[in-house]
């Protein structure tokens, strides 16, 4: 067996460290790639198993290993013979020399792999479960390495080759399964929702091609049982997802992010929130606008940086969000409508109980076909895109997956965005206190103490009335602020329209302090124009 392995010849420390480095260089083992600087080993996942459920882990087949000084042992042991001479007496008197195997000592492998420059060896820029876009328009398809991208395939279903150019009958057939069987039987809010999701399901194909951030994903319903879990799933089965609880701290939610991003899946889902929750992170927000995620390595001193190229997900039941999350955010609104929806009839449905056929294999890839026959039929079309639709620094996926649904004739794209805006509750707050703030003072110009006496409650007798009917703003404790606070707060807010309200500051007559008013768009529009 070691006949057929390269020799390596091990000897004294620096020579031997030259020998591997060298190599290792030429590709001596086999699916050995180097991503940021470091050389990582693709390997098959032993023992992995099906999920039996579409809101579990289903993790891909393969993973990309960091090579370790334990791990080039191995693997050094597996396709290279490494050796030393040795030398002993003969019995003759003499000397004979021999070779015997080794292990190279655990320095001498730490020092090989201590450098960052790899000139000879392929870059690993990713690990997908499932077929992409290159930018070229072409489908990467093919299991393996692809040397265009420097992606790894490595897919959870074997597809059949997929043609370039799909027939009509093909596009019809797929179009058919993936609108009237496989999507038929949620009980969408509004088109919007079945458009937005279907534009979810599609973006890890599309992400190279498109060259563009993703959105936050949001799906959530009025009632449970609604089939939240399994529209994650759908993504998540044929990508590779990864189901992890939500963190209510900023400093857990930073943590799971950079844990997950470690490994390779292509969804991330937050499942179950509470309902009710808000979602407002400040850390997400960051996420979700940042191509590449940089954070202290989990029980290191130094820093990491992860290309982000996952789907995020969250689901739950009336959610909202807040703060600069409703701007990021895509929604896929369930509204069953009736008291006891898992009670729904199955056997009228286009896929009888989903969340069971999704998890199997053979309906994964007959999902995955159908859809990468759509998205060819586009390319293939010119990839028409939507110019006149905007997101923010989503716009470039906005505008090729609003061209992708509107090939195909799908409407609805993006068409809830004032729903999301609807639920945003920072926004809503802020539209009620400035409301309720204009409709006691209107425009006066109010400093910030000021305003803070007019926000406690009036005592009538042994009673006490609130001027604000509890619209006055509060801190995250739900505490109104001290004037301190208070001041900062509306510093902060100063320009930033709350629906048709909007803050307004200057200096007082003395220039010693901040005055602050809210002006109405409409009302003080019309006084304007009368008084003129």
């Amino acid at each position: 067996m070691t006949n057929d392995l390269p020799r390596l010849q091990a000897g004294s420390g620096p020579e031997t460290i030259r020998v591997l480095k060298a190599e290792l260089a030429k590709g001596a083992l086999p699916d050995t790639y180097v991503s940021a600087g470091a050389l990582v080993h693709m390997e098959t996942v032993s023992g992995g198993q099906t999920s039996p459920a579409a809101d579990e882990d289903s993790p891909l087949p393969v993973t990309a290993s960091p090579v370790t000084p334990a791990t080039l042992a191995g693997l050094l042991a597996e396709h290279a013979y490494v050796y030393r001479l040795r030398s002993r007496k003969d019995g003759n008197g003499g000397t004979e020399h021999y070779e015997e195997e080794v292990t190279p000592p655990r320095d001498i492998l730490a020092s090989v792999l201590a450098g960052k420059t790899w000139p000879g060896l392929a870059p690993l820029r990713g690990v997908i479960g499932a077929p992409v876009l290159r930018r070229d328009g072409t489908l990467l398809q093919r299991p393996g390495y692809d040397p265009a991208t420097g992606l790894y395939l490595a897919s959870k279903v074997a597809l059949p080759p997929v043609p370039d150019r799909p027939t009509g009958q093909q596009v019809d057939g797929a179009r058919d399964f993936v609108l009237n069987r496989f999507l038929r039987d949620f009980p969408w809010s509004t088109p919007a929702d079945r458009a937005n999701y279907l534009s979810l399901l599609v973006t890890p194909i599309l992400r190279h091609f498109t060259r563009s951030l993703t959105p936050f994903a949001l799906i959530d319903a009025t009632m449970p049982a609604s089939g939240k879990s399994i529209l994650t799933g759908g993504p998540g089965m044929l990508y590779g997802q990864r189901v992890i609880p939500w963190a209510y701290t900023e400093e857990e939610l930073r943590k799971s992010i950079t844990a997950v991003l470690a490994e390779q899946v292509g969804v991330v889902v937050w499942d179950n929130l509470a309902e009710g929750t808000v979602i407002d992170s400040a850390t997400l927000a960051l996420l979700v606008t940042a191509g590449v995620w940089s954070d202290r390595q989990l029980g290191a001193s130094r820093n990491i940086a992860t290309v982000n190229d996952r789907l995020w997900m969250a689901t739950g039941n009336n959610l909202q969000v807040g703060g600069d999350m409703a701007s990021r955010t895509v929604r896929v609104h369930l509204d069953p409508n009736m008291p006891r929806p898992e009670q729904r009839d199955q056997s009228r449905f286009g896929i009888p109980h989903l969340d069971q056929w999704i998890t199997d294999p053979r309906n994964q890839l007959t999902v995955l076909w159908h859809l990468l026959v759509l998205v060819l039929d586009w390319t293939s079309a010119g990839a028409p895109r939507v110019d006149t639709v905007s997101m923010r620094q989503f716009t470039p996926w906005a505008q090729a997956l609003g061209g992708f649904l509107a090939h195909h004739g799908i409407e609805g794209f993006l068409a809830n965005a004032a729903d999301v805006r609807g639920i945003d509750e920072d926004e809503t707050r802020w539209r009620a206190f400035l409301a309720c703030w204009h409709d006691l003072h209107d425009t006066e110009p109010m400093t910030a103490a000021e305003l803070r006496r007019s926000g406690d409650p009036d005592r009538i007798g042994l009673d006490e009335h609130d001027r604000w009917d509890g619209q006055f703003i509060t801190t995250h404790t739900g505490r109104p602020p001290n004037v301190l606070a208070l001041g900062r707060l509306l510093t902060g807010q100063v320009g930033r329209w709350r629906g048709d309200y909007v803050i307004r500051s200057a200096k007082n007559h003395r220039g010693d302090r901040n005055v602050f008013w809210v002006e109405h768009h409409e009302t003080d529009r019309a006084r304007g124009e009368r008084d003129a």
